[in-house]
């Protein structure tokens, strides 16, 4: 798992009942966090004696000393994203911890609160700036009513009414890339139009490699047209006509939307 989406319920509705019998969001996420956290700290606790017995050098006796300092923040509910290392974080991730994940809380609204959130939303908000997580808003009702519309157009409407501009799975797809540092490239031939996933920052033969890694080992250029290119020009014949493909080799940093063509020989 590398990011948790932790859907909290934001609305009041006598007609659907809530397992405490109360709505407050807020308590709602902390009986959360403190399962995960205690989940993660039995995790570091048999790790942490498993690699006290063995601190021979200087790294294994650094891995204990993050171990220690990890069991500590947990111990006394703090966060260890924030308050960790990079490179303390890097090797705690080797244990799967959950509480050391990225988190978004999608707080499930009423239809009134969808564009500018509640009194519930307004607390997760401050809650989460203080604890290095994101928040979006989204109505299940709606997106249920969405989803019984076939048309388009009529779907797009729909959500014009509500003041939204595009659904919230979308937003949470989108947001799901956004804290994992993720982008997407474009292939596209005469049988199939395909999108790619790659972290931002990636090379060209780095991208490459993710469709065949014969690709990566064997790359010499990338032939690259801009996904608004591409879109304004009406595809590759248009955009060669005006332009607008590139040749990039392997020092280019793959941006978002890229419709690439690679070359390769092994």
């Amino acid at each position: 798992m590398n990011a948790l989406f932790h859907i909290v319920r934001c609305f009041e509705d006598s007609d659907i009942q809530h397992v405490e019998n109360r709505i407050d969001p807020l308590e709602d996420i902390k009986i959360i966090n403190a399962e995960l956290a205690l989940s993660d700290l039995d995790i570091l606790e048999k790790n942490f004696q498993k690699q006290k017995k063995i601190q021979k050098t200087d790294d294994e006796k650094k891995k204990v000393i993050i171990l220690e300092k990890a069991i500590d923040l947990i111990s006394n509910e703090k966060q260890l994203l924030g308050n960790l290392e990079k490179e303390e974080i890097e090797y705690l991730n080797t244990f799967q911890l959950i509480s050391i994940k990225p988190v978004v809380f999608v707080c499930n609204v009423d239809e009134d609160s969808a564009v500018n959130g509640n009194e519930f939303t307004k607390q997760i908000n401050e809650y989460a700036k203080k604890n290095n997580s994101e928040v979006l808003l989204v109505s299940a009702k709606i997106e249920s009513e969405i989803s019984q519309i076939s048309d388009e157009n009529e779907k797009k409407e729909f959500l014009e009414s509500l003041g939204l501009i595009e659904t919230g799975l979308k937003r949470v797809i989108r947001k799901g890339y956004e804290i994992l540092n993720y982008i997407n490239f474009f292939t596209a031939g005469e049988k199939e139009l395909r999108a790619w996933t790659i972290v931002k920052g990636s090379l060209a033969p780095t991208a490459a490699g993710t469709i065949h890694s014969d690709m990566e080992k064997g790359f010499i250029r990338a032939e690259t047209i801009s996904y608004n290119d591409y879109i304004e020009f009406n595809g590759e014949a248009g955009s060669k006509e005006k332009g607008k493909l590139r040749l990039e080799g392997k020092e280019y940093v793959v941006q978002d939307g890229d419709v690439m063509h690679f070359l390769f020989n092994v």
